[in-house]
């Protein structure tokens, strides 16, 4: 059956249909769609993970009974797992194990663009790459054979383009698959004694893996109809871009296995054609490649380093004539990414900033914060960071930051790596505040469940943590909960756990109001003949208030009645009901 599918859930689709019976990810875009298209097969077993590693050591444990298993997780949640990655190198698979990954160029949801393809170098670990929805379902399948053919996990990468570009796919039946599982502590008990008896193993493997790509259908020549006075070698997004720009007018060689690359199949390439060029998005991998092993090729010369391409910047390169578009004619305003509309982190920020309160944060959709009016953050640097950073912050500090410095984290994000720096805090006292913001689920990734939610990926009941009890369990005693909507109560309990000598948890707990059972308020109007027009409701940075004709507007399509505002004016401007003219 054909059917049109994002990349990502053609990779769902792929994994199906060779037989991957569990899946453990945690949700980083671009990646997340793969685990919850994964998610809705009912005869599979699929989770949220805490984070990466705790996902990738879970899919290992699947691999070793015998079921074929996967991970997914972005590019920085590789940096995670990358412990259990390095060490299953060596120990290889019972059952095909997959790890999907997806790069981000141009970092659209990303505090950085590093290429995943090092890791596999690194990790003498294979990587496939498709270029579209179809390649998507089809190399999935296939990373499950090569997986159990070489004894190796087998690294999947996608990137942001691959991942929500839609193309046609043709689907097919699902194949079970078990493996028995035997006792082998050579194998996959990596102490030194037998660690040192496997490095032969993945050089052996890796030899073969290279003998594979020469010939696999995963990288192939495409003649093209035109000149040979050059070819292009690339892959992925680029892949798409070239024949957008070129259609068959050029030989292109289209690599699909990324790692180990071949060598006889890129000599015999370039040998057909004059010039060679390397399409490839960030580092020069294929590149290097190809000037270790004696082929001269033109790369990063001509083609940048940073950041995404496109069909117009390979055209460009190319010195080839601009292409009739359409556009406006009108410039569009930009709409920078802001905090939602009765966004529940926006009250705490406001304190944190009207105080002048020094604010390390972390990852996740509070990270907006640290963007105009409320330039609320100082810092921030990796998930868990904060609490581990204030810690250092404070310890460098002494009494000059104690009192002036906190910390943000979200529920999900505490889970995922901010407990351990709580931890840390706890056991080598250091007089630092940590504020929790719970807003109830993942929010920046699209509303995933976590370990503080008590639902499964599915929306199942599932064990829930009281953060609380959690956090007086590790060595805190002074933990406190407030209601981020009510600026009185978080500016007073701030101040207080500021003024105490020992650690302390702020939880600041309001549901996302984009979660399906928030239900708005009444929106609020501004009463003109009240309003001053100070701007005081200005310095929030809620989109849903503006100013015109000297005082502020309320756009009662956005505004969902947190009456946080109404805190805010002094005038008492802001009123609940709206006149019927109005």
């Amino acid at each position: 059956m054909k059917e049109l599918l994002i990349g990502n859930a053609a990779v769902a689709r792929g994994l199906y249909e060779a037989g991957c019976a569990v899946i453990s990810s945690y949700p980083g875009t671009p990646s997340t769609e793969i685990t919850e298209s994964f998610a809705k097969y009912d005869d599979v077993y699929c989770e949220w993970a805490p984070n990466e590693k705790v996902a990738m050591e879970s899919a290992f444990g699947a691999s070793l009974r015998g079921k074929r298993s996967a991970c997914c997780m972005k590019h920085v949640g590789l940096n995670v797992a990358a412990d259990p990655l390095f060490t299953m190198s060596y120990t290889g698979v019972n059952a095909g194990l997959v790890i999907c990954v997806a790069d981000d160029p141009g970092m659209h949801s990303s505090q950085n663009e590093q290429d995943s393809r090092h890791y596999a170098i690194a990790s003498k670990i294979p990587m496939l790459e498709p270029s579209d929805s179809q390649e998507a379902l089809d190399y999935a399948k296939l990373a499950y054979e090569i997986s159990e053919q070489f004894d190796t996990p087998v690294l999947f990468k996608m990137c942001t383009r691959v991942a929500h570009s839609q193309s046609i796919v043709e689907t097919g039946e699902r194949t079970e698959i078990t493996k028995e599982y035997t006792k082998n502590p050579q194998k996959y008990i990596m102490t030194p004694g037998n660690a040192i008896r496997r490095h032969p193993f993945v050089e052996e493997r890796t030899k073969k893996l290279t003998e594979y790509a020469e010939s696999s259908p995963l990288n192939r020549i495409e003649e093209g109809d035109g000149s040979r006075d050059f070819g292009i070698i690339t892959s992925s997004t680029s892949y798409q871009y070239v024949k957008e720009a070129f259609g068959d007018t050029v030989a292109v060689l289209k690599l699909g296995m990324i790692n180990p690359l071949p060598v006889k199949l890129i000599k015999d390439f370039a040998a057909k054609v004059g010039k060679v060029y390397v399409i490839e998005e960030l580092d020069p991998i294929v590149e290097t490649h190809c000037k270790n092993i004696g082929v001269d090729v033109i790369g990063k010369d001509q083609f940048s380093i940073l950041g995404e391409f496109s069909q117009k910047s390979i055209e460009q390169a190319f010195d080839m004539p601009d292409k009739a578009v359409f556009g406006l004619d009108t410039d569009i305003p930009v709409r920078p990414p802001m905090m939602c509309s009765g966004c529940p982190h926006r009250g705490m920020y406001y304190v944190l900033a009207k105080n002048k309160i020094t604010v390390l944060g972390d990852i996740g959709c509070y990270t907006l914060g640290a963007a105009p009016p409320l330039n609320a953050l100082d810092m921030t640097l990796c998930m868990g960071a904060s609490v581990s950073g204030i810690h250092g912050y404070n310890k460098a500090g002494g009494e000059e930051t104690e009192g002036k410095t906190v910390c943000v984290i979200g529920d999900s994000t505490f889970m995922h790596s901010g407990v351990t720096g709580l931890i840390n805090i706890a056991y080598n006292q250091s007089n630092s505040t940590v504020i929790i913001l719970d807003n109830s689920i993942t929010g920046m990734t699209g509303h995933q469940q976590n370990p503080t939610t008590g639902y499964s990926i599915k929306g199942d009941p599932a064990g829930k943590v009281d953060l609380e009890a959690l956090c007086h369990s590790i060595g805190i005693n002074s933990v406190r909960v407030v209601d981020p909507y009510n600026l009185e109560e978080c500016e007073k309990v701030v101040k207080e756990e500021l003024a105490k000598n020992e650690p302390s948890v702020i939880i600041s707990r309001r549901p996302c109001v984009l979660l399906k059972y928030v239900k708005p308020k009444k929106p609020l109007w501004v009463n003109p003949d009240t309003c001053r027009g100070c701007k005081k409701c200005m310095k929030f940075g809620c989109p849903s208030i503006s100013f015109r004709d000297g005082h502020a507007v309320v756009d009662t399509t956005l505004c969902v009645g947190c009456g946080v505002c109404a805190q805010l004016c002094p005038f008492d401007a802001f009123e609940s009901e709206v006149p019927e003219n109005d």
